[in-house]
């Protein structure tokens, strides 16, 4: 079994890795033009974190379809559902891009981010944000792939897009682009990583998008039964994010500066865990396809006890090299002491982290998607946003506080989760 998880996860892990070198990377090269451009870069990934929630509700909806009937081995409902999948992300993706477009200016202004911040950001929001398009169905790309227990076509795509960003980052600033060629590098890299999956998704199952079947509505009521309250608990935690970020901003923005640089090095501290979940996930939906309850709860066990391992590791290397990891991304003093802090507090959680992602992948991966929501929801508003303002602001803690709110809603919503799995409420859905 566990060999078979790392068959899984491993591919999983390196393409998330890849994905969040991919934001990263333009992170690096804005620190490079000015504090206010990372900021720019910060209050982008806010907007797009919530559509991606909206993407989400395809992406989930299709991994649990699609493995659970590769696990029945019904091949046809399988390309049904590929068709449908990537006919929803079509429309999702040009109507969020349509609504960037047109309410461009007041979308950043929701982040709480001052004229000079938007005014950095502008060039960068719009080459990335409107054809979202490419984003939305290279995420419903990967997630059929993995759900067919192809992990490894993602990755491979991901890691090309990926030196293909870096490079063309490095050209554009040569170029003297600034912010708007980050962002034209993260977009053509995504477009081609897009048409790359599509090409090999579609040639390998011989899959016509213009099958003489059509397309059915029971077939999308399907997909977004179980996906819709997946994206909306992602939608939950992005909106909290943005209440919180106003929060962050009213501290300062060498706290605003520190928050984004420290969540940018604490991502890669979730993508074990999310690759482990995402493989647990494909996992949960083939075994109960083949009616293999015992086998899916195994998988489970065996795939938090090695996630948990992987994520104490991470949780040291940063608590012992913070110093290191802050000045890699900013020369401000004040800024290197504050995500430093933050780093430190967010090292003893780890295991919880794994927690959240690996049980929130086993319910999703079953069908399941509607207590992960509610899990959510009590964690961002009750927790992040009420306890963490209560530490930022009247406690006096700043920073610090908000960053030991975002523990706590880790350590409630893993025990509310691990509560639901052993429920056993799971292994009676119906897809």
């Amino acid at each position: 079994m566990k060999r078979e998880i790392l068959c899984l996860a491993v591919p999983v892990i390196t393409e998330n890795l890849l994905q969040t070198l991919l934001g990263t990377a333009d992170l690096y090269f804005a620190g490079q033009l000015s504090d206010c451009a990372i900021a720019g870069i910060g209050v982008t990934s806010l907007i797009m974190n919530m559509f991606i929630s909206v993407f989400t509700a395809v992406s989930v909806g299709s991994t649990a379809v699609t493995a659970r009937y590769y696990g029945e081995g019904a091949e046809q409902k399988v390309n049904s559902a590929v068709v449908h999948s990537l006919y929803a992300g079509l429309v999702l993706g040009l109507l969020s891009g349509l609504f960037c477009a047109v309410f461009r200016r007041g979308l950043l202004r929701v982040t709480g981010a001052d004229a000079d911040v938007i005014q950095t950001a502008m060039p960068y929001f719009l080459i990335v944000a409107v054809p979202c398009v490419f984003l939305c169905l290279q995420l419903i790309l990967s997630a059929c792939l993995r759900a067919m227990k192809d992990t490894k076509t993602p990755m491979y795509v991901t890691g090309a897009s990926n030196i293909l960003n870096l490079a063309l980052n490095f050209v554009f600033m040569k170029l003297g682009l600034g912010i708007f060629g980050l962002g034209l590098a993260t977009t053509i890299s995504r477009g081609l990583a897009m048409a790359v999956m599509g090409r090999v998704l579609l040639g390998k199952r011989n899959i016509s998008l213009f099958s003489r079947n059509g397309l059915r509505r029971e077939e999308f009521y399907t997909l977004l039964k179980i996906g819709v309250p997946a994206g909306m608990e992602k939608l939950i935690m992005r909106v909290g994010q943005l209440i919180y970020n106003g929060m962050i901003l009213s501290i300062g923005t060498y706290a605003y500066v520190a928050h984004n640089v420290a969540g940018s090095i604490e991502s890669y501290s979730y993508i074990p865990a999310m690759g482990f979940g995402l493989a647990v996930s494909t996992m949960t939906g083939v075994f109960l396809g083949e009616k293999n309850i015992d086998g899916a709860k195994t998988a489970v066990k065996e795939t938090y006890l090695l996630s948990t391992v992987v994520m104490i590791g991470i949780g040291a290397v940063f608590y012992l090299f913070a110093p290191q990891l802050a000045a890699l991304f900013s020369e401000t003093a004040a800024v290197q002491e504050q995500v430093v802090r933050v780093l430190r507090i967010i090292a003893w959680f780890q295991p919880f982290a794994a927690l959240v992602q690996i049980m929130t992948g086993a319910l999703q991966g079953a069908g399941d998607t509607r207590f992960p929501m509610y899990a959510t929801f009590i964690g961002i508003w009750g927790l992040r946003i009420g306890l963490g303002y209560f530490l930022a602001v009247p406690s006096g803690m700043g920073l610090s506080g908000v960053w030991l709110a975002y523990a706590a809603d880790l350590v409630v919503r893993g025990l509310l989760l691990l509560a639901r799995f052993r429920g056993g409420k799971w292994q009676k859905i119906e897809i």
